[in-house]
């Protein structure tokens, strides 16, 4: 029986395609395509055991839960391994919401990868049944000549995304419950907006068991070899063994991804929740619920104390607010410290003084995540420099949880077929021979 791989071959593109296609892509599987894929056949031990798969998933955090859902839709047989169960709480893709935006500063090859993983979260979304994503735009605002604002701008005109540039008092005027400094800028993207965290990897997992994924948690990951006839993976429950691997460990990279030419740093990130004050709660609540410009949007501010930003109020523990710059060293993930960092959680609260006027400082709640920074604040993501048979996703540094549905898909073409046609030559693992130290600003 043949598998489909599920690799979509554009026209023009050599792709040694089948004639005929499979049942799936028949009915526009494989990404939405009816493009023709290629097919292979699996290896004979893929059903000769619990512990043998076409593919291995080291990590189903955010990327790799989206790996195993991109894999199994192509038909290879899956199994995704971690310590800890699917949507926890003790890594990096958690705290109910993410942002995501298209006009990025970090990089202008992001915004392609941008817009296809809007496609792909708009398409996971018809799969499930399930709301994900949810545009109620972004302000951001600093002095126009700060890295975020200037750099927003400039990568809005590269790709001719639709961005505003607002005066303070216009700013102001539309989002009353924001106060902005004097000398400062604001620009608004209607197209930004936040994902649900914790139920994008839920999605994610939903359709990678519907087409034969097997998740298998509270599994330690011990090691790995992979040679030229397959790989394996050592964990503290038995081996595992498969064609392929893709490791995604998150903030288990350093241990688990070997890259040892890259120094990737761990960081403690905390999330703080603040309530409105009780004579205007209900006019945040409305306005958390309103539609893009007429509501209260995702914000960001970049002032000389840091970068901060923040959410609607989604439940009744109110606005969500975090600083993207600082952050303590981590020494071992699996040993993070969680009791709040009353440093950090000031910071955050003197800026919702400054610029939330309306939202109260009595913390409601607060939870710790971890950045994976590489040393350009750059994603990793290709083939591993020991083996093509294994693919690499980390360090993406706090920025990453908005590519996870189009990186989930590089990670499949990776494993499959040894490539992709998405444009991540400049995240390639090797290129830390000329690095070039830059930081994102913005998660």
């Amino acid at each position: 029986m043949d598998v489909c791989r599920g690799v979509l071959v554009g026209p023009g593109q050599r792709g040694g395609g089948c004639r005929r296609r499979c049942r799936r892509c028949q009915r526009g599987g494989g990404g939405g395509s009816d493009r023709r894929c290629r097919r292979v056949t699996p290896l004979p031990e893929a059903s000769a055991g619990m512990n043998t798969a076409d593919v291995i998933v080291i990590g189903t955090g955010g990327m790799g839960s989206a790996a195993c859902a991109q894999l199994a839709l192509r038909g290879a047989s899956v199994i995704g391994l971690d310590r800890f169960p699917l949507a926890h709480d003790r890594g990096s893709s958690h705290g109910q919401t993410r942002l995501i935006r298209q006009a990025y500063y970090e990089h202008p090859d992001y915004v392609p990868l941008l817009l296809e993983a809007y496609r792909l979260w708009r398409r996971l979304e018809e799969d499930t049944g399930r709301r994900l994503l949810f545009q109620s735009g972004l302000m951001m605002a600093g002095s126009p000549e700060g890295e975020a604002i200037a750099g927003t701008l400039r990568a809005a005109d590269i790709h001719g995304l639709p961005v505003e540039r607002l005066a303070v008092a216009e700013a102001q005027r539309r989002f009353p419950h924001f106060r902005l400094d004097d000398g400062w800028i604001a620009i608004w993207e209607a197209a930004a907006g936040y994902l649900m965290v914790e139920d994008c990897i839920r999605a994610f997992a939903a359709v990678a068991q519907s087409h034969g994924a097997r998740f298998k948690t509270d599994v330690a990951v011990l090691g790995w070899t992979a040679g030229a006839h397959g790989v394996m993976v050592d964990t503290d429950r038995g081996t595992f063994r498969a064609d392929r691997l893709v490791i995604a460990p998150g903030a288990g990279a350093s241990e688990l991804a070997r890259l040892n030419s890259i120094p990737l740093t761990i960081l403690k990130k905390s999330m703080f929740w603040y309530r409105p004050k009780a004579a205007v709660a209900a006019d945040f609540a409305a306005a958390s619920a309103a539609p893009g410009s007429t509501g209260f949007p995702c914000f960001a501010f970049d002032t000389p104390a840091g970068f901060y930003y923040g959410f609607p109020a989604l439940d009744d523990r109110g606005v969500k607010m975090a600083e993207h710059t600082g952050g303590r060293l981590v020494r071992n993930p699996l040993t993070l410290d969680r009791t709040l960092d009353r440093n950090e959680e000031a910071r955050v609260a003197a800026i919702a003084r400054a610029h939330l006027p309306d939202l109260g400082t009595d913390l409601a709640y607060d939870s710790s995540c971890m950045y994976t920074m590489a040393p350009d604040g750059q994603f990793v993501i290709g083939l591993h420099p020991e083996s093509p048979r294994v693919a690499v996703a980390a360090g993406f540094s706090g920025h990453g949880f908005k590519f996870a549905s189009v990186v989930g898909a590089i990670l499949a073409d990776l494993a499959l077929n040894g490539r992709t046609t998405q444009p991540i030559g400049f995240l390639a693992p090797d290129r830390f021979r000329s690095q070039i130290n830059e930081r994102p600003l913005l998660s």
